[in-house]
């Protein structure tokens, strides 16, 4: 118990902290380059997963060239899956590269980031490479269009993906789900708490 105090304290002072960073962290993207949707209001998808359920298996292009898997982490790692509405919009061009400042969250918790949009491979990697890059992987549900995130039931009628997080264990269980306000990036307490929890 007396061990496990320090990092306790640690992990409080972060999160006081973290909400912070976050909001202070701005993205590098010139704001005319930027399109601005307006207020988005909620439409009408409707979650087909809840926590305790399998996740749904992917197989994804990601802007490297490559393919990522759920099932390549099995055993080995947690996952978190950080869908965004659209490339090239204002909060999604904040919410990703805020998550640069809390990499090591991640790897203490033992969890791989990854970055998944309805957008194409191209039109991702320029958005990727124009907010200066990010640390973890970002995949396209293009084709079939939104199909990972239809599966999910996230997929909104007009064609993008909410804007949320879904937190999945090492033998592919999904433990924690934050289906956020379109217009808005997600707290990262209580998904970071949700990672310690799985230690």
């Amino acid at each position: 118990m007396t061990r496990a105090l320090p990092a306790l304290l640690l992990f409080a002072v972060l999160m006081l902290l973290l909400p912070a960073q976050l909001a202070a962290q701005e993205s590098s993207i010139p704001k005319e380059r930027i399109y601005e949707p307006g207020q988005l209001k909620p439409l009408d998808s409707t979650l087909k997963v809840k926590v305790g359920d399998p996740a749904p298996d992917f197989s994804l292009p990601t802007i490297d060239g490559g393919k990522i898997t759920l099932a390549e982490f099995r055993g080995k790692k947690n996952v978190v899956l950080s869908f965004v509405p659209a490339a090239w919009t204002p909060v999604c061009s904040g919410q990703w590269p805020g998550y640069n400042i809390v990499q090591d969250m991640f790897d203490q918790a033992e969890t791989h980031l990854i970055g998944v949009s309805v957008d194409n491979v191209p039109t991702l990697h320029a958005w990727v490479q124009e907010m200066g890059g990010v640390w973890f992987p970002v995949a396209s549900d293009f084709y079939p269009h939104g199909q990972l995130a239809d599966s999910l039931g996230i997929l909104r009628s007009t064609g993008e993906a909410e804007r949320s997080l879904f937190l999945i264990d090492k033998a592919g269980i999904i433990r924690y789900i934050d289906v956020h306000d379109i217009n808005s990036r997600p707290d990262l307490g209580p998904l970071v708490k949700a990672m310690q929890e799985l230690k």
